[in-house]
């Protein structure tokens, strides 16, 4: 049983060192991993303080911005005097959905930049004309994408 346990807190640090890369603090990632792993699937900021080891502090300000990205919700459980924080059901659209309104922030920003270069030789706009058109892809096609996913009855957890 130990060891079990030992592999799910090493998964958890894995998982904190991959949304490192994409920029996020690694606690938020230990927290998600955990989260992804414990049994029971909710858990007080203690239990998740000693698992991940951080202080309540730091779990408190890390369940901050899960919550943000509606990743975890906090719940009160009749048989507890403390909030435990669980996944959401459905987080994974809420990262995609975020993703989704960043890509068209960009494709209109990179619209912007072709508006300040009209006129210019197409060379010149190549670069932002790419980005744009990229951006604009993906805008289209990942709704549909989540939309197929949620149709499919997978975005939510049983």
């Amino acid at each position: 049983m130990r060891k079990k346990q030992e592999a799910k807190r090493r998964f958890a640090e894995e998982l904190g060192l991959f949304v490192e890369k994409m920029g996020l603090p690694p606690m938020a990632g230990r927290i998600w991993g955990w989260l992804l792993v414990c049994d029971p699937p909710h858990q007080t900021a203690a239990e998740l303080a000693e698992a991940v080891g951080a202080s309540l502090g730091a779990i408190s300000t890390m369940m901050r911005l899960l919550m943000q990205f509606g990743l975890v919700e906090r719940i009160g459980l009749p048989e507890q005097r403390s909030r435990s924080y669980r996944l959401t059901s459905g987080g994974c659209t809420h990262l995609v959905k975020a993703r989704i309104r960043q890509i068209a922030e960009f494709r209109a920003m990179a619209e912007r930049g072709l508006e300040l270069l009209k006129g210019e030789p197409a060379a010149v706009r190549r670069r932002l004309k790419e980005y744009r058109d990229f951006y604009a892809f993906f805008e289209k096609e990942f709704p549909a994408l989540v939309t197929k996913w949620e149709k499919a009855g997978k975005g939510t957890m049983s």
